[in-house]
């Protein structure tokens, strides 16, 4: 499994968001410079969180986008799978998928679902507002 740009990119607006709460909503162009993202990429990282009711935002003089909950309230997995829309490490496991022929027989299936159950409540253990205070690692 891997995480697209677009799951990534989410996941630094929303924490660039919560680090600003204070200043009410934030303008899209500042998001884009403050995260390096292209404002053209953005315009279709946005929708969905907004349509999600994770942000809110305002089309007018001072408008821009905010946080509608505490940092505290947005879990990775609710972003990551709203924005990859599924966090399924094989087909047979993802949302809609129609029943495998070989899962009654099929000896890696429960090796699979333990995985994405662990993958699910990693991500989903983990809020923005604990995001927020991680230090970044020099590698």
């Amino acid at each position: 499994m891997m995480i697209s740009t677009r799951g990534r990119y989410a996941l630094r607006v929303m924490i660039d968001l919560a680090e600003h709460v204070q200043d009410g909503y934030t303008p899209m162009k500042i998001i884009a410079q403050r995260q390096n993202i292209s404002l053209k990429y953005l315009e279709q990282i946005l929708p969905p969180l907004t349509k999600s009711g994770m942000i809110e935002g305002l089309q007018r003089k001072g408008g821009g986008y905010r946080l509608t909950a505490n940092p505290s309230a947005y879990r990775v997995g609710d972003i990551l799978r709203l924005t990859e829309g599924d966090l399924a490490p094989v087909a047979c496991l993802g949302r809609g998928a129609e029943a495998c022929e070989r899962a009654g027989y099929c000896k890696t299936l429960p090796m699979w679902k333990e995985f994405y159950k662990m993958t699910n409540a990693y991500f989903d253990g983990i809020t923005l507002s604990e995001l927020m205070k991680e230090e970044p690692s020099a590698l």
